[in-house]
């Protein structure tokens, strides 16, 4: 050949700047797994595969803990620098839920009122966003239950989000004692209206996988549940129906009072299957591995460039700003939902506080005295 005298070394360099601590199995944890990529008809591709990095703390609504954090960034890296890798998959255990954010008993009994400890944790988060942000290779979020608070925002961070029709999204910061600043304030309003994204950050009210489908925060929901006699059914907790009522949508609504106790009464009676989700998943990570890798990752980081715009503003300040905030409002919010058990309420009484911080009260022991629920008897 015209340029054998070359001088090559082929020797594969390893790029993978973490080892195989942060890959556990029992939980909490965060998993990593590698399968193969899937064609049209399911037969495996030799040598090329999917990164799936899953969250295991079903018990605790796959929220994440400090190591489950160290793990999720590990993950994101290794499916970075691993050549046979088209895509990652982000998702969890279980069919209840995505993730719920942050660990709230981890919260309640650590980080409270330790503000530099919960700063150097949020900058700990923070490189678990820009390792989401930052991946290699285009990035899923597989939905396959409510996605709530913190787990909203890594979520988002992915590039394409395809949701199990149960899940539900919104936050939880402005309830519990913090803000949503992990991302929804930067991400929520690049696929929503300004509106839409402002309510949903700020109300915690959550809304359903087919609202979002039609507003554009997820590609796709698609149905999990089966009857007994193996039928699909879509949520039936929603209104799936497409029509107008008095001028308003209701489609992807969640149903209200006894419409919504037969749903969740008849939920109890259906069996869970993925496979619908996962196929789409599998379908659109087969069209992205018919292109060609370099240019597909050009394409995807100028997209993602204007999500980083923002989030690289916010997450500056917000480690600094949220770490303070454990002193005040989450330090009574997080321990009012740690001890939910205990006192039968999650939430402080957001009205006396209003009633005391109008009267000047200083924030103490007094005035959780005030606030936070007592213990039942």
């Amino acid at each position: 050949m015209a340029l054998d005298w070359l001088v090559r070394d082929n020797v594969l360099k390893d790029h993978n700047l973490f080892g195989e601590q942060f890959n556990g199995t029992e939980a909490p944890c965060t998993m990593y797994e590698k399968k193969p990529l899937l064609d049209p008809q399911g037969n495996v591709v030799e040598g090329l595969y999917t990164a799936w990095i899953t969250l295991n703390n079903p018990d605790q609504f796959n929220s994440y803990t400090t190591e489950m954090v160290k793990g999720v960034i590990a993950a994101f890296h290794r499916a970075s620098v691993d050549k046979s890798i088209v895509a990652a998959i982000f998702t969890a255990v279980g069919d209840r839920a995505f993730c719920t954010g942050g660990n709230t008993k981890e919260y309640a009994e650590y980080y409270t009122r330790r503000p530099k400890d919960y700063a150097d944790y949020i900058y700990l988060f923070g490189t678990m966003v820009d390792g989401i942000l930052n991946c290699r290779v285009p990035t899923f979020c597989r939905i396959n239950g409510m996605r709530i608070a913190g787990g909203q925002e890594i979520g988002q961070a992915c590039d394409m989000n395809i949701a199990a029709d149960t899940a539900t999204f919104g936050q939880a910061g402005t309830r519990v004692g913090s803000s949503p600043d992990g991302g929804s304030t930067d991400f929520l309003h690049w696929n929503l209206s300004m509106e839409n994204a402002m309510w949903n950050c700020i109300s915690n009210i959550p809304w359903s996988a087919y609202k979002m489908e039609r507003l554009g925060l997820i590609g796709k929901a698609l149905p999990v549940k089966k009857d007994k006699d193996g039928n699909w059914v879509r949520d039936p907790r929603v209104v799936t129906e497409k029509y107008v009522d008095n001028g308003e949508i209701v489609y992807g609504e969640m149903k209200t009072g006894d419409a919504l106790k037969e749903a969740n009464a008849y939920m109890k009676t259906l069996t869970t299957d993925f496979t619908l989700l996962d196929n789409h998943i599998n379908s659109m990570v087969w069209t992205l591995a018919n292109t060609f890798p370099m240019c597909l990752m050009k394409a995807i980081e100028t997209i993602r460039l204007k999500k980083k715009f923002f989030w690289d503003t916010t997450k500056v300040h917000a480690s600094y700003w949220l770490g303070a905030n454990m002193n005040g409002d989450a330090w009574l919010g997080f321990n009012a939902f740690n001890n939910a058990g205990l006192t039968g309420k999650s939430t402080i009484d957001h009205i006396e506080l209003r009633r005391q911080i109008a009267k000047g009260q200083t924030y103490g022991e007094e005035l959780a005295e005030m606030v936070l629920p007592k213990p039942k008897k």
